[in-house]
Protein backbone atom coordinates (compact mmCIF):
# COMPACT_ATOMS: atom_id res chain seq x y z
CA UNK A 1 0.00 0.00 0.00
CA UNK A 2 1.09 3.58 -0.73
CA UNK A 3 2.41 5.46 2.29
CA UNK A 4 3.13 9.19 2.70
CA UNK A 5 6.76 10.00 1.90
CA UNK A 6 7.23 11.66 5.32
CA UNK A 7 6.80 8.24 6.96
CA UNK A 8 6.11 9.66 10.42
CA UNK A 9 5.18 6.91 12.87
CA UNK A 10 2.21 7.47 15.17
CA UNK A 11 0.88 5.51 18.13
CA UNK A 12 -2.80 5.44 19.00
CA UNK A 13 -3.05 6.27 22.70
CA UNK A 14 -6.19 7.01 24.71
CA UNK A 15 -6.05 7.60 28.46
CA UNK A 16 -9.09 9.86 28.88
CA UNK A 17 -11.93 7.40 29.22
CA UNK A 18 -15.22 8.41 30.88
CA UNK A 19 -16.68 6.84 33.97
CA UNK A 20 -20.14 5.36 33.72
CA UNK A 21 -21.96 8.58 34.63
CA UNK A 22 -19.92 10.67 32.16
CA UNK A 23 -20.68 8.19 29.40
CA UNK A 24 -24.39 8.27 30.24
CA UNK A 25 -24.40 12.07 29.99
CA UNK A 26 -22.56 12.12 26.64
CA UNK A 27 -23.95 12.73 23.19
CA UNK A 28 -22.21 9.59 21.98
CA UNK A 29 -24.38 7.39 24.16
CA UNK A 30 -27.58 9.38 23.67
CA UNK A 31 -30.48 8.39 21.39
CA UNK A 32 -30.85 9.62 17.82
CA UNK A 33 -33.58 9.33 15.24
CA UNK A 34 -32.42 8.09 11.83
CA UNK A 35 -35.40 8.12 9.51
CA UNK A 36 -37.77 5.44 10.81
CA UNK A 37 -35.18 4.08 13.27
CA UNK A 38 -34.52 5.09 16.84
CA UNK A 39 -30.87 4.46 17.78
CA UNK A 40 -30.02 3.97 21.44
CA UNK A 41 -26.56 5.46 20.86
CA UNK A 42 -24.73 7.32 18.11
CA UNK A 43 -22.20 4.61 17.29
CA UNK A 44 -21.92 2.75 14.01
CA UNK A 45 -19.91 -0.24 12.79
CA UNK A 46 -19.35 0.38 9.05
CA UNK A 47 -19.43 -2.42 6.51
CA UNK A 48 -16.26 -4.53 6.45
CA UNK A 49 -15.82 -7.61 4.25
CA UNK A 50 -14.45 -10.43 6.47
CA UNK A 51 -14.51 -13.19 3.81
CA UNK A 52 -16.59 -15.53 6.00
CA UNK A 53 -19.10 -16.61 3.34
CA UNK A 54 -18.62 -19.41 0.79
CA UNK A 55 -18.41 -19.61 -2.99
CA UNK A 56 -22.22 -19.64 -3.14
CA UNK A 57 -22.41 -16.33 -1.25
CA UNK A 58 -24.44 -17.83 1.59
CA UNK A 59 -24.73 -16.94 5.27
CA UNK A 60 -22.47 -19.54 6.87
CA UNK A 61 -21.93 -20.37 10.53
CA UNK A 62 -18.74 -18.27 10.38
CA UNK A 63 -20.79 -15.30 9.15
CA UNK A 64 -23.29 -15.71 11.98
CA UNK A 65 -20.55 -15.92 14.60
CA UNK A 66 -18.74 -12.91 13.17
CA UNK A 67 -21.72 -10.58 13.42
CA UNK A 68 -22.90 -12.07 16.71
CA UNK A 69 -19.52 -11.12 18.20
CA UNK A 70 -19.98 -7.48 17.15
CA UNK A 71 -23.57 -7.50 18.38
CA UNK A 72 -22.42 -8.48 21.87
CA UNK A 73 -20.82 -5.02 22.06
CA UNK A 74 -24.22 -3.41 21.41
CA UNK A 75 -23.26 -0.57 19.04
CA UNK A 76 -26.06 1.64 17.79
CA UNK A 77 -25.83 0.23 14.25
CA UNK A 78 -24.02 -2.61 12.52
CA UNK A 79 -23.79 -2.51 8.73
CA UNK A 80 -23.32 -5.96 7.22
CA UNK A 81 -20.56 -6.21 4.67
CA UNK A 82 -20.89 -5.26 1.00
CA UNK A 83 -23.37 -7.81 -0.35
CA UNK A 84 -23.72 -8.48 -4.06
CA UNK A 85 -27.07 -7.63 -5.65
CA UNK A 86 -26.46 -9.87 -8.67
CA UNK A 87 -26.68 -13.64 -8.54
CA UNK A 88 -23.25 -14.15 -10.06
CA UNK A 89 -20.15 -15.92 -8.70
CA UNK A 90 -18.04 -13.48 -6.67
CA UNK A 91 -15.94 -15.64 -4.37
CA UNK A 92 -16.74 -15.84 -0.64
CA UNK A 93 -18.71 -12.59 -0.71
CA UNK A 94 -22.25 -12.48 0.62
CA UNK A 95 -24.99 -12.26 -1.98
CA UNK A 96 -28.59 -11.12 -1.98
CA UNK A 97 -29.35 -11.53 -5.69
CA UNK A 98 -31.98 -14.26 -5.36
CA UNK A 99 -34.82 -15.18 -2.99
CA UNK A 100 -32.95 -18.32 -1.92
CA UNK A 101 -30.68 -16.09 0.19
CA UNK A 102 -33.55 -14.76 2.33
CA UNK A 103 -33.64 -17.60 4.92
CA UNK A 104 -29.92 -17.30 5.66
CA UNK A 105 -30.09 -13.53 5.88
CA UNK A 106 -33.12 -13.82 8.17
CA UNK A 107 -31.08 -16.00 10.50
CA UNK A 108 -28.34 -13.36 10.46
CA UNK A 109 -30.78 -10.58 11.34
CA UNK A 110 -32.29 -12.64 14.15
CA UNK A 111 -28.82 -13.46 15.50
CA UNK A 112 -27.73 -9.83 15.71
CA UNK A 113 -30.97 -8.59 17.23
CA UNK A 114 -30.90 -11.35 19.86
CA UNK A 115 -27.20 -11.03 20.73
CA UNK A 116 -27.50 -7.26 21.17
CA UNK A 117 -30.58 -7.55 23.35
CA UNK A 118 -32.47 -5.56 20.74
CA UNK A 119 -30.14 -2.58 21.21
CA UNK A 120 -28.43 -2.70 17.79
CA UNK A 121 -30.08 -1.78 14.50
CA UNK A 122 -28.94 -3.90 11.58
CA UNK A 123 -28.42 -2.63 8.04
CA UNK A 124 -26.97 -4.44 5.04
CA UNK A 125 -24.78 -2.75 2.44
CA UNK A 126 -25.86 -3.41 -1.14
CA UNK A 127 -23.17 -3.34 -3.80
CA UNK A 128 -22.87 -3.67 -7.55
CA UNK A 129 -19.51 -4.10 -9.24
CA UNK A 130 -18.34 -4.56 -12.80
CA UNK A 131 -16.05 -7.23 -14.18
CA UNK A 132 -12.40 -7.22 -13.22
CA UNK A 133 -9.88 -9.91 -14.17
CA UNK A 134 -6.45 -10.89 -12.99
CA UNK A 135 -3.32 -9.52 -14.64
CA UNK A 136 -2.37 -12.04 -17.35
CA UNK A 137 1.02 -13.24 -18.48
CA UNK A 138 1.97 -10.97 -21.44
CA UNK A 139 2.31 -13.93 -23.77
CA UNK A 140 -1.08 -15.26 -22.75
CA UNK A 141 -2.66 -11.86 -23.28
CA UNK A 142 -1.17 -11.48 -26.75
CA UNK A 143 -2.00 -15.06 -27.75
CA UNK A 144 -5.51 -15.41 -26.35
CA UNK A 145 -7.11 -12.21 -25.08
CA UNK A 146 -6.05 -9.50 -27.51
CA UNK A 147 -8.41 -9.02 -30.42
CA UNK A 148 -6.31 -8.31 -33.51
CA UNK A 149 -7.60 -5.21 -35.31
CA UNK A 150 -6.75 -3.36 -38.53
CA UNK A 151 -4.98 -0.78 -36.35
CA UNK A 152 -2.49 -3.40 -35.16
CA UNK A 153 -1.90 -4.58 -38.73
CA UNK A 154 -1.29 -1.04 -39.97
CA UNK A 155 1.12 -0.26 -37.15
CA UNK A 156 3.10 -3.40 -37.89
CA UNK A 157 2.75 -3.06 -41.68
CA UNK A 158 1.24 -6.56 -41.76
CA UNK A 159 -2.10 -5.77 -43.38
CA UNK A 160 -2.33 -9.06 -45.27
CA UNK A 161 -0.48 -11.38 -42.88
CA UNK A 162 -2.21 -14.29 -41.11
CA UNK A 163 -3.35 -13.56 -37.58
CA UNK A 164 -0.83 -15.99 -36.10
CA UNK A 165 1.98 -14.01 -37.76
CA UNK A 166 0.66 -10.76 -36.30
CA UNK A 167 0.58 -12.25 -32.84
CA UNK A 168 4.07 -13.69 -33.24
CA UNK A 169 5.35 -10.27 -34.27
CA UNK A 170 3.69 -8.63 -31.29
CA UNK A 171 5.38 -11.12 -28.95
CA UNK A 172 8.76 -10.22 -30.39
CA UNK A 173 8.45 -6.48 -29.62
CA UNK A 174 10.17 -4.86 -26.66
CA UNK A 175 7.79 -3.19 -24.14
CA UNK A 176 8.21 0.32 -25.53
CA UNK A 177 7.47 -0.77 -29.09
CA UNK A 178 4.57 -2.94 -27.99
CA UNK A 179 3.01 -0.07 -26.06
CA UNK A 180 3.14 2.08 -29.20
CA UNK A 181 1.16 -0.55 -31.14
CA UNK A 182 -1.50 -1.34 -28.54
CA UNK A 183 -4.26 1.07 -27.61
CA UNK A 184 -4.21 2.66 -24.17
CA UNK A 185 -6.94 0.27 -23.01
CA UNK A 186 -5.18 -2.79 -24.45
CA UNK A 187 -1.91 -1.87 -22.78
CA UNK A 188 -3.66 -1.34 -19.47
CA UNK A 189 -5.50 -4.67 -19.78
CA UNK A 190 -2.16 -6.41 -20.23
CA UNK A 191 -0.42 -4.54 -17.41
CA UNK A 192 -3.24 -4.51 -14.84
CA UNK A 193 -5.87 -6.98 -15.99
CA UNK A 194 -9.11 -6.32 -17.83
CA UNK A 195 -11.51 -4.02 -15.99
CA UNK A 196 -14.91 -2.76 -17.10
CA UNK A 197 -15.86 0.88 -16.58
CA UNK A 198 -19.23 2.60 -16.62
CA UNK A 199 -17.94 4.52 -19.64
CA UNK A 200 -17.56 1.32 -21.71
CA UNK A 201 -20.91 1.94 -23.36
CA UNK A 202 -19.88 -0.07 -26.41
CA UNK A 203 -20.65 -3.07 -24.16
CA UNK A 204 -24.46 -3.52 -24.25
CA UNK A 205 -24.77 -4.51 -20.57
CA UNK A 206 -22.89 -1.39 -19.49
CA UNK A 207 -24.85 0.86 -21.82
CA UNK A 208 -28.01 -0.53 -20.20
CA UNK A 209 -26.91 0.00 -16.58
CA UNK A 210 -29.19 3.01 -15.99
CA UNK A 211 -32.15 0.80 -16.89
CA UNK A 212 -31.08 -2.34 -15.01
CA UNK A 213 -29.54 -1.04 -11.76
CA UNK A 214 -32.68 0.43 -10.12
CA UNK A 215 -34.50 -2.89 -10.35
CA UNK A 216 -31.52 -4.90 -9.13
CA UNK A 217 -31.09 -2.70 -6.06
CA UNK A 218 -34.83 -2.53 -5.37
CA UNK A 219 -35.25 -6.30 -5.44
CA UNK A 220 -32.21 -6.76 -3.19
CA UNK A 221 -33.55 -4.21 -0.71
CA UNK A 222 -36.92 -5.92 -0.68
CA UNK A 223 -35.21 -9.22 0.19
CA UNK A 224 -33.35 -7.51 3.03
CA UNK A 225 -36.64 -6.16 4.34
CA UNK A 226 -38.24 -9.62 4.14
CA UNK A 227 -35.25 -11.04 6.03
CA UNK A 228 -35.82 -8.69 8.97
CA UNK A 229 -33.11 -6.09 8.48
CA UNK A 230 -33.83 -2.59 9.74
CA UNK A 231 -32.61 -0.94 6.56
CA UNK A 232 -30.07 -0.87 3.76
CA UNK A 233 -27.00 1.16 2.95
CA UNK A 234 -26.56 1.71 -0.79
CA UNK A 235 -22.88 1.39 -1.66
CA UNK A 236 -22.06 4.52 -3.67
CA UNK A 237 -18.40 4.66 -2.56
CA UNK A 238 -14.92 3.60 -3.61
CA UNK A 239 -14.16 1.71 -6.83
CA UNK A 240 -17.54 0.23 -7.66
CA UNK A 241 -20.37 0.83 -10.10
CA UNK A 242 -22.39 3.50 -8.33
CA UNK A 243 -19.35 5.50 -7.27
CA UNK A 244 -18.15 5.36 -10.84
CA UNK A 245 -21.37 7.02 -12.00
CA UNK A 246 -20.83 9.82 -9.46
CA UNK A 247 -17.17 10.29 -10.39
CA UNK A 248 -15.99 13.27 -12.41
CA UNK A 249 -14.22 10.67 -14.57
CA UNK A 250 -17.66 9.53 -15.80
CA UNK A 251 -17.84 10.91 -19.34
CA UNK A 252 -20.87 8.96 -20.59
CA UNK A 253 -22.72 10.93 -23.26
CA UNK A 254 -26.17 9.35 -22.78
CA UNK A 255 -27.40 11.78 -20.12
CA UNK A 256 -25.82 9.83 -17.26
CA UNK A 257 -22.32 11.32 -17.33
CA UNK A 258 -20.50 14.61 -17.67
CA UNK A 259 -22.06 17.24 -15.41
CA UNK A 260 -22.84 16.66 -11.73
CA UNK A 261 -26.53 16.83 -12.54
CA UNK A 262 -26.20 13.93 -14.97
CA UNK A 263 -23.74 11.89 -12.90
CA UNK A 264 -26.10 11.83 -9.92
CA UNK A 265 -29.08 10.60 -11.96
CA UNK A 266 -28.48 6.84 -11.64
CA UNK A 267 -27.80 7.00 -7.88
CA UNK A 268 -31.01 8.98 -7.37
CA UNK A 269 -33.03 6.65 -9.59
CA UNK A 270 -31.67 3.65 -7.68
CA UNK A 271 -32.64 5.26 -4.38
CA UNK A 272 -36.13 6.08 -5.62
CA UNK A 273 -36.67 2.50 -6.79
CA UNK A 274 -35.48 1.14 -3.45
CA UNK A 275 -37.74 3.51 -1.52
CA UNK A 276 -40.74 2.56 -3.62
CA UNK A 277 -40.02 -1.14 -3.07
CA UNK A 278 -39.57 -0.90 0.71
CA UNK A 279 -41.72 1.99 1.94
CA UNK A 280 -41.13 4.72 4.54
CA UNK A 281 -40.68 2.42 7.58
CA UNK A 282 -37.49 0.87 6.22
CA UNK A 283 -34.28 2.89 6.57
CA UNK A 284 -32.49 3.71 3.32
CA UNK A 285 -29.27 5.68 3.09
CA UNK A 286 -25.98 5.51 1.26
CA UNK A 287 -22.23 5.56 1.71
CA UNK A 288 -20.33 7.81 -0.67
CA UNK A 289 -17.07 9.73 -0.87
CA UNK A 290 -16.14 13.11 0.53
CA UNK A 291 -13.25 13.12 -1.97
CA UNK A 292 -12.02 10.58 -4.53
CA UNK A 293 -8.37 11.63 -4.04
CA UNK A 294 -7.52 10.92 -7.69
CA UNK A 295 -6.43 13.15 -10.54
CA UNK A 296 -9.49 14.40 -12.38
CA UNK A 297 -11.85 12.85 -9.84
CA UNK A 298 -14.66 14.27 -7.73
CA UNK A 299 -13.76 16.46 -4.77
CA UNK A 300 -15.41 18.05 -1.77
CA UNK A 301 -17.52 20.47 -3.81
CA UNK A 302 -19.01 17.49 -5.67
CA UNK A 303 -19.65 15.71 -2.37
CA UNK A 304 -21.53 18.71 -0.98
CA UNK A 305 -23.69 18.77 -4.11
CA UNK A 306 -24.37 15.02 -4.00
CA UNK A 307 -25.16 15.16 -0.27
CA UNK A 308 -27.70 17.91 -0.88
CA UNK A 309 -29.38 15.93 -3.66
CA UNK A 310 -29.46 12.72 -1.59
CA UNK A 311 -30.79 14.44 1.52
CA UNK A 312 -33.36 16.41 -0.44
CA UNK A 313 -34.54 13.17 -2.07
CA UNK A 314 -35.27 11.74 1.35
CA UNK A 315 -32.37 9.47 2.26
CA UNK A 316 -32.41 8.65 5.98
CA UNK A 317 -28.64 8.91 6.53
CA UNK A 318 -25.43 9.66 4.67
CA UNK A 319 -22.20 7.83 5.54
CA UNK A 320 -18.96 9.35 4.28
CA UNK A 321 -15.73 7.68 3.30
CA UNK A 322 -12.73 8.77 1.17
CA UNK A 323 -10.67 7.43 -1.73
CA UNK A 324 -10.30 3.72 -2.38
CA UNK A 325 -10.15 3.90 -6.19
CA UNK A 326 -8.77 1.71 -8.96
CA UNK A 327 -7.44 4.76 -10.79
CA UNK A 328 -4.22 5.01 -8.76
CA UNK A 329 -3.94 1.39 -7.60
CA UNK A 330 -0.54 -0.28 -7.73
CA UNK A 331 0.17 -2.64 -10.60
CA UNK A 332 -0.76 -6.16 -9.41
CA UNK A 333 1.49 -9.16 -9.72
CA UNK A 334 0.84 -11.47 -12.65
CA UNK A 335 -2.07 -13.67 -11.65
CA UNK A 336 -3.46 -11.10 -9.19
CA UNK A 337 -6.27 -8.60 -9.69
CA UNK A 338 -5.84 -4.88 -9.10
CA UNK A 339 -6.77 -3.84 -5.55
CA UNK A 340 -8.27 -0.36 -5.15
CA UNK A 341 -6.67 0.39 -1.78
CA UNK A 342 -3.00 0.34 -2.75
CA UNK A 343 -2.52 3.89 -4.05
CA UNK A 344 -2.78 7.30 -2.41
CA UNK A 345 -6.57 7.18 -2.60
CA UNK A 346 -6.46 3.83 -0.83
CA UNK A 347 -4.34 5.30 1.94
CA UNK A 348 -6.85 8.08 2.49
CA UNK A 349 -9.54 5.43 2.83
CA UNK A 350 -7.59 3.41 5.41
CA UNK A 351 -4.73 5.57 6.73
CA UNK A 352 -2.14 3.67 8.74
CA UNK A 353 0.15 4.56 11.60
CA UNK A 354 2.93 5.54 9.16
CA UNK A 355 1.70 8.92 7.96
CA UNK A 356 2.40 12.58 7.24
CA UNK A 357 2.17 15.71 9.44
CA UNK A 358 -1.63 15.36 9.51
CA UNK A 359 -1.40 11.90 10.97
CA UNK A 360 -3.68 8.91 10.36
CA UNK A 361 -6.44 9.89 12.76
CA UNK A 362 -9.66 11.64 11.74
CA UNK A 363 -8.63 12.69 8.23
CA UNK A 364 -12.26 12.67 7.10
CA UNK A 365 -13.65 14.83 9.91
CA UNK A 366 -13.05 18.22 8.24
CA UNK A 367 -14.66 17.24 4.93
CA UNK A 368 -17.68 15.72 6.69
CA UNK A 369 -18.08 18.89 8.76
CA UNK A 370 -18.08 20.95 5.56
CA UNK A 371 -20.76 18.72 4.03
CA UNK A 372 -22.87 18.87 7.18
CA UNK A 373 -22.64 22.66 7.35
CA UNK A 374 -23.76 22.84 3.72
CA UNK A 375 -26.80 20.67 4.45
CA UNK A 376 -27.76 22.53 7.61
CA UNK A 377 -27.49 25.87 5.84
CA UNK A 378 -30.02 24.52 3.37
CA UNK A 379 -32.39 23.38 6.13
CA UNK A 380 -31.62 19.68 5.67
CA UNK A 381 -31.19 17.67 8.87
CA UNK A 382 -30.16 14.27 7.51
CA UNK A 383 -27.74 12.56 9.96
CA UNK A 384 -24.14 12.17 8.77
CA UNK A 385 -21.85 9.31 9.74
CA UNK A 386 -18.12 10.03 9.96
CA UNK A 387 -15.47 7.30 10.10
CA UNK A 388 -11.74 6.94 9.65
CA UNK A 389 -9.13 6.70 12.39
CA UNK A 390 -11.45 7.37 15.35
CA UNK A 391 -10.66 5.19 18.36
CA UNK A 392 -11.17 7.18 21.57
CA UNK A 393 -14.19 8.48 23.48
CA UNK A 394 -13.00 12.07 23.77
CA UNK A 395 -12.38 12.51 20.03
CA UNK A 396 -15.75 10.95 19.24
CA UNK A 397 -17.60 13.10 21.75
CA UNK A 398 -15.84 16.28 20.58
CA UNK A 399 -16.94 15.59 17.00
CA UNK A 400 -20.56 15.34 18.10
CA UNK A 401 -20.47 18.27 20.51
CA UNK A 402 -18.94 20.56 17.89
CA UNK A 403 -21.48 19.57 15.24
CA UNK A 404 -18.95 18.04 12.84
CA UNK A 405 -21.03 14.87 12.40
CA UNK A 406 -24.04 13.13 13.94
CA UNK A 407 -22.86 9.53 14.26
CA UNK A 408 -19.41 8.04 14.88
CA UNK A 409 -18.28 5.11 12.77
CA UNK A 410 -15.62 2.79 14.18
CA UNK A 411 -14.47 0.11 11.74
CA UNK A 412 -10.92 -1.03 12.44
CA UNK A 413 -11.32 -0.05 16.11
CA UNK A 414 -14.44 -2.23 16.37
CA UNK A 415 -12.52 -5.05 14.72
CA UNK A 416 -9.73 -4.65 17.28
CA UNK A 417 -12.24 -4.62 20.13
CA UNK A 418 -15.88 -5.49 19.40
CA UNK A 419 -16.66 -4.65 23.04
CA UNK A 420 -15.51 -1.01 22.71
CA UNK A 421 -19.08 0.25 22.96
CA UNK A 422 -20.02 -1.65 26.12
CA UNK A 423 -16.64 -1.08 27.76
CA UNK A 424 -16.84 2.68 27.27
CA UNK A 425 -20.56 2.92 28.09
CA UNK A 426 -20.14 1.09 31.39
CA UNK A 427 -17.01 2.94 32.54
CA UNK A 428 -14.51 0.25 31.57
CA UNK A 429 -12.78 2.22 28.82
CA UNK A 430 -9.36 1.53 30.28
CA UNK A 431 -9.87 -2.10 29.22
CA UNK A 432 -10.35 -1.19 25.55
CA UNK A 433 -7.93 -2.82 23.11
CA UNK A 434 -6.87 0.15 20.97
CA UNK A 435 -6.27 -0.39 17.25
CA UNK A 436 -2.66 0.01 16.13
CA UNK A 437 -3.67 1.09 12.60
CA UNK A 438 -1.03 -1.22 11.16
CA UNK A 439 -3.57 -2.36 8.51
CA UNK A 440 -2.80 -6.01 9.20
CA UNK A 441 -6.51 -6.62 8.62
CA UNK A 442 -6.40 -4.81 5.28
CA UNK A 443 -3.50 -7.00 4.16
CA UNK A 444 -5.63 -10.09 4.81
CA UNK A 445 -8.54 -8.54 2.93
CA UNK A 446 -6.33 -7.84 -0.08
CA UNK A 447 -5.51 -11.55 -0.28
CA UNK A 448 -9.17 -12.53 0.28
CA UNK A 449 -8.16 -14.28 3.49
CA UNK A 450 -10.48 -14.43 6.49
CA UNK A 451 -10.01 -11.08 8.20
CA UNK A 452 -8.83 -11.00 11.80
CA UNK A 453 -6.90 -8.58 14.06
CA UNK A 454 -3.28 -9.07 15.04
CA UNK A 455 -4.11 -7.88 18.56
CA UNK A 456 -6.10 -11.03 19.34
CA UNK A 457 -5.92 -13.62 16.56
CA UNK A 458 -3.04 -15.61 18.12
CA UNK A 459 -4.35 -15.56 21.69
CA UNK A 460 -5.41 -18.75 23.45
CA UNK A 461 -5.44 -20.84 20.29
CA UNK A 462 -5.89 -23.98 22.36
CA UNK A 463 -9.06 -22.66 23.97
CA UNK A 464 -11.76 -25.34 23.62
CA UNK A 465 -14.36 -24.75 20.92
CA UNK A 466 -12.86 -21.67 19.28
CA UNK A 467 -13.19 -21.24 15.52
CA UNK A 468 -9.89 -21.21 13.67
CA UNK A 469 -8.90 -19.84 10.26
CA UNK A 470 -8.65 -22.19 7.32
CA UNK A 471 -4.91 -22.65 7.91
CA UNK A 472 -5.50 -23.32 11.62
CA UNK A 473 -3.07 -20.59 12.69
CA UNK A 474 -5.48 -17.82 13.74
CA UNK A 475 -8.61 -17.57 15.79
CA UNK A 476 -11.54 -16.07 13.86
CA UNK A 477 -13.20 -14.20 16.72
CA UNK A 478 -11.98 -11.87 19.43
CA UNK A 479 -11.87 -13.44 22.91
CA UNK A 480 -14.95 -12.74 24.99
CA UNK A 481 -14.72 -9.86 27.42
CA UNK A 482 -14.68 -10.89 31.06
CA UNK A 483 -16.20 -7.79 32.63
CA UNK A 484 -14.63 -6.61 35.86
CA UNK A 485 -16.89 -5.37 38.69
Amino acid sequence: MWKPPERIKYTAVEDDWPDRSEAAASLLFSPLRVGPLSLVQRTWVPAMVPWRSNEAGEVTEDVLQWYERFARGRPGVIVVEATGIRDVPSGPLLRIGDDRYIPGLAKLAETVHRASGGKTRLLIQLIDFLTIRRRPQPEKFLDRFLQITPAHRRALELEDAPEDSVREHLRSLDPEALQSVLSVKEWEDMQYGYRERVTDTQVPAIAELPATLPGLFARAASRAQQAGFDGVELHYAHAYTMASFLSATNTRDDGYGGSREQRVRVPLEVYQAVREATGPEFAVGCRFLSDEIIEGGSGLADARYFAHRFADAGMDFLSLSRGGKFDDAKQPKVGWAAYPYTGKSGYECMPGYISDEQGPFGRNIGPVESIRQHLRASGLTTPLVVAGGIFGFKAAEDILQSGQADIIGLARQALADPDWFEKVRTGHGAEVIVCRYSNYCEGLDQKHKQVTCELWDRKDLDEPGIALSQDGKRRLLAPLWERTP
